[in-house]
């Protein structure tokens, strides 16, 4: 019995919000402000964006280079004992296999410690990123009194795109 009821109360409560659901959406459509806002072009274009990739080149660049370059060696010491196989003693070419697969399991580790630092470090400096645009954006949002900011869409017309004003903020 009590379940019939809520069961009923339940019905009547979507039933009233159905009628009022179009009248509430009808009186916020007209006074509704929206605006855009393009996260890869603040990624991409903002001053504080290109300072913190040149801190990063700065941070990575030389185990980068230190990568490349052993990459670049043990190509070099593979096409080597290749080329000497044959002529080699059995002992002696086993030997250079292991040292070559001892030296690039070494470069991988390094490879992978490189690429985890690096991602870290990126995403600490996109938050920092996204936390003064978040406070720009908020800003901006007070100055022109607007309702709603959508990040991804897939159309945007360009007469509320206020991606602008935020990299103009972010770059003062």
């Amino acid at each position: 019995m009590k379940q019939l009821k809520i069961q009923v109360l339940l019905r009547v409560l979507v039933f009233s919000f159905m009628f009022l659901l179009p009248s509430l959406g009808q009186s916020q459509e007209t006074s509704a402000k929206i605006a855009y806002v393009s996260l890869d072009r603040i990624l991409n274009e903002s001053k504080i964006a290109k300072e913190a990739q040149s801190k990063m080149q700065t941070e990575f660049g030389q185990r980068e280079k230190e990568v490349r370059d052993g990459i670049a060696k043990i190509k070099t010491e593979a096409a080597q004992l290749d080329k000497d196989a044959a002529i080699l003693p059995e002992a002696d070419r086993i030997r250079k296999q292991r040292e070559l697969a001892d030296h690039d399991r070494e470069l991988q580790r390094k490879q992978r410690e490189l690429i985890e630092d690096s991602q870290r470090r990126g995403a600490e400096e996109r938050a920092k990123i996204f936390e003064k645009a978040n406070q720009v954006l908020k800003l901006i949002v007070e100055q022109k009194k607007l309702d709603l900011v959508v990040q991804d869409a897939a159309y945007v017309n360009p007469r509320i795109d206020i991606t602008n004003d935020v990299l103009a903020a972010l770059n003062k």
